[in-house]
């Protein structure tokens, strides 16, 4: 009978007084681990081996330095090859004839023939080479041993010694036994030596050009990092780009494949290069494959520009450095430089920088804008630059709508005329108002025009930032007419329109600020108005036509690539304000970044130059019964006397229900008999600020004793 092997085990617990008996466990063995096998202990070593990070190492670097060797000998057999014949010739004429340029066909035509006649001139000289190399050497011979027994004459008769006429040629034939000797004790070593010369030669022939698999190249190589663009790249690039035409077009040319590009010049921080395509390949085929073409130059979609210059059938293809583009610009020369002014008319508002890291200035004059964007990209920072720029030309008046109402635009306090803060159907109403305004200032300039050809009137910059609010509001008047849509009876977009159609011509510009543009929220009749077009990343190539339209997109505009939040604040701009390369019908602009520190010491800048003027702030009681001396103090602001028209201007802007019909005749009925009725100064009705702030002094005595009594 067999034997059980039993292990005992104590509880752990620790015992109690009254605790039954301790228990004994039983507990059979567990049952032992089959054994590995030999053979599979041995292949998990060789894959641990052969998979190991060292081993692909040393096997990529001995494949790497084998095929350089390899290649390179390859590389100098067929430059070897391309000298001796006329193979560089034939290249070049396939590569014009795919190309579709039959002159320069002809000309490599006759260059090669060219070729070919000195190459038989110079095989039919060797058939007389040899005669004419023995008489050469003969005639060599005989002279050189006459000279040196000439010499041995003039040494003997000048020793005395007769001896001496064998001297020179003697040393002549032991020099020559020395160098014998010394080709002797060489020509072992050489022999070794001289085939790992050639190899190493061949060696770096083939590392300079990195001929070996992108698999064997080292990590930084095959990753693309640091790779600087050459031309080959640039060809193997377009080769591989998956346009069958372009494809066969550079394999019929072979390595003269670089004939398509022109110069690769430096541009900021990148290169740009002119690539003239084959015939049969058109720009939008290229275009279409700008990932692609990215991924093949080593970098990454947003650091690649395609862009359509004036030559025919080419392409610019703007390619950043690994990164560059993801480090910021510098401050805005507005911050660094205090005695910046400005000059609606002739100046360039500092904007940001382009592409080459030139200074990226945009005129203003005269131009609607409209920026757009996705939201949180950087539209206001942008509008609001601008605006900060032309507020230091001290004659620019502004009126101001930011229907965010988060603060953005609180430094035009004292600067603008209007400011109306809020994201509301009321703020609607006030914005809307306010560009009907801007209207009738627009018509009483075109009126004034038409009596006085030269009449000239400060610039009237009215801005709406968010203006999508605008278009998407709901209210309507009392006359059932809305407010919002883009429709004839809509109000707001009716009043735009009219700006845009006739506002240019008297200095009366609208600028808009709006995000994720749609049909709805930003009409086509209104963002065709803008003479200068702007948007930052969008998420579809029809937003992009919406935002910059057709000819720019067409043209290589494609904001709808830039990258949302990692792109903040780059814009992409259509507009004859700023200067575009020739061919170009866009430029991508960096835009400087002010922020709201920045931006309050650039208004008190703008306030100093400016005559105290003080901003209505246009609130949601403005329908209620308003005090009109009030009213006409509040308008006045810090200035001594202000012309009758101005103040009827601003109050119409302050309430246009109110005051939006008043005539001289309303405005002179209110203040008779105040001390405060409008007076000349210079030929010209005005109303002084001390005589209607004793009015206001004298009627709040009369009112506290009337209330006494």
């Amino acid at each position: 009978m067999s034997e059980n092997v039993v292990h005992l085990r104590k509880p752990t617990d620790p015992p109690t007084d009254d605790a039954a008996p301790t228990v004994l466990t039983v507990v059979p063995d567990a049952p032992s681990a089959a054994p590995v096998p030999l053979w599979v202990r041995s292949g998990r070593a060789v894959k641990h081996a052969v998979t190991h990070e060292t081993t692909k190492t040393t096997v990529r670097a001995v494949a790497r330095h084998s095929l350089y060797t390899f290649n390179g000998g390859r590389i100098v057999a067929r430059r070897t090859w391309d000298g001796k014949t006329g193979a560089r010739y034939e290249r070049m004429i396939r590569t014009a004839e795919a190309a579709g340029n039959l002159e320069a066909a002809e000309e490599w035509e006759e260059r090669l023939q060219r070729f070919r006649a000195a190459r038989h001139h110079r095989r039919m000289d060797l058939l007389h080479s040899p005669v004419e190399a023995a008489k050469g050497i003969a005639v060599g011979t005989g002279v050189s041993v006459g000279v040196l027994v000439a010499l041995g004459v003039v040494m003997a008769i000048n020793n005395h010694d007769v001896t001496d006429v064998i001297t020179p040629l003697k040393a002549t034939i032991e020099f020559i036994a020395l160098l014998i000797r010394i080709v002797q004790v060489v020509w072992g070593p050489a022999l070794m030596i001289g085939p790992f010369l050639a190899l190493l030669a061949l060696w770096t022939v083939g590392s300079k050009q990195q001929a070996a698999p992108a698999w064997a190249l080292p990590d930084n190589v095959r990753n693309g990092e640091g790779e600087p663009i050459t031309p080959s790249i640039v060809v193997k690039a377009l080769r591989d780009l998956g346009v069958p035409a372009l494809r066969n077009a550079i394999k019929e040319m072979g390595d003269a494949g670089a004939s398509m590009l022109g110069p690769i010049r430096i541009a900021g921080c990148g290169v740009e290069v002119d690539v003239t395509l084959p015939s049969g390949v058109s720009t939008n085929e290229v275009q279409g494959k700008r990932r692609k073409l990215a991924e093949n130059l080593t970098r990454h979609e947003h650091e690649v520009f395609i862009t359509i210059p004036t030559a025919a059938r080419t392409v610019r293809l703007w390619v950043a450095d690994s990164g560059a583009l993801d480090e910021p610009i510098g401050p805005s020369p507005l911050v660094t430089d205090e005695t910046l002014t400005a000059n609606y008319k002739t100046g360039k508002a500092p904007w940001g920088q382009d592409l080459r890291g030139d200074a990226a200035q945009i005129s203003l004059f005269q131009r609607h804008l409209l920026i757009t964007g996705l939201s949180n990209q950087g539209k206001t920072a942008a509008l609001r630059s601008l605006a900060l720029w032309l507020a230091l030309d001290r004659s620019v008046q502004f009126w101001t709508a930011d229907l965010k109402g988060v603060g953005d635009w609180r430094f035009m306090d004292g600067i603008a005329d209007v400011l109306i803060q809020g994201p509301t159907d009321d703020h609607v109403i006030q914005a809307t108002e306010m560009a009907e305004a801007a209207v009738d200032e627009m018509n009483r300039r075109l009126q004034a025009r038409q009596s006085d050809p030269n009449a000239v009137f400060p610039p009237l910059i009215v801005i709406v930032d968010e203006a999508q609010v605008a278009f998407m509001c709901p209210a309507k008047d009392e006359e059932n007419r809305p407010y919002g849509g883009s429709k004839a009876t809509s109000r707001y977009f009716m009043a735009v329109r009219k700006i845009h159609n006739q506002g240019r011509a008297v200095d009366v510009l609208m600028w808009q600020g709006t995000q994720d543009p749609t049909n709805d929220n930003l009409p086509k009749l209104v963002r065709e108005g803008a003479h200068t077009r702007a948007s930052l990343a969008l998420g579809t190539e029809q937003q992009a036509r919406m935002a910059l339209g057709d000819k720019a997109v067409d043209g290589g505009a494609a904001p709808n690539l830039l990258r949302p939040g990692l792109d903040k604040g780059t814009l992409v701009v259509a507009s004859d304000g700023i200067t575009i390369p020739a061919g170009q019908a866009s430029i991508t602009v960096r835009t400087h970044y002010i922020d709201d520190d920045a931006a309050e010491a650039l208004a008190e800048r703008a306030k100093a130059l400016r005559n105290g003027i003080t901003t209505l702030h246009v609130v949601d009681n403005d329908r209620e019964v308003r005090d009109p001396l009030a009213d006409i103090a509040s308008v006045l602001g810090t200035d001594t006397r202000v012309l009758t028209q101005d103040v009827l201007k601003r109050l119409a802007v302050l309430a246009p229900d109110t005051y939006g019909k008043w005539s001289f005749i309303d405005l002179k009925r209110v203040l008779d008999g105040t001390g405060a009725e409008p007076y000349k100064s210079d030929g010209r009705m005005v109303i002084g600020r001390d005589r209607l702030a004793r009015a206001l002094a004298d009627r709040d005595e009369t009112g506290s004793a009337s209330a006494s009594e």
